[in-house]
């Protein structure tokens, strides 16, 4: 009887360690992407409704010309659906690195590449 207690306590001591080892998923607080995003000359705008809009100022783009989107933030993994002109949607997925009250780091879910924004409103 002893033996099969020791054997179970040994058990119960394994998991609970190899538990306590497994990674954090990483968590972000949405409310700091509220406002407006830059890198280079691309701008991403996030609104608390949950809604947005992306613009490329290289292109003559402007915010009123903006191409709207929604968007989620679920622990760390951001998805922006884009509304194109002629009803279509367009899904993009990204993995967030950073997210403070003046940076945005994420990574492309699909190419792997990493995009860093300053926040600029």
């Amino acid at each position: 009887m002893k033996r099969i207690f020791k054997s179970l306590l040994v058990l119960v001591t394994v998991a609970l360690t190899m538990v306590a080892c497994m990674p954090e998923e990483d968590m972000f607080d949405e409310t700091l992407l509220f406002g407006k995003w830059k890198t280079g000359t691309v701008y991403y705008r996030y609104d608390e409704d949950h809604t947005g809009a992306t613009w490329d100022t290289s292109d003559d783009i402007t915010e009123e010309e903006a191409q709207p989107f929604k968007w989620t933030l679920v622990e760390a993994e951001l998805t922006q659906i884009h509304i194109m002109e002629m009803g279509g949607k367009v899904p993009k997925v990204y993995i967030v690195t950073e997210l403070t009250p003046t940076t945005l780091k994420y990574r492309d879910d699909l190419t792997g590449k990493l995009e860093v924004f300053t926040k600029v409103e």
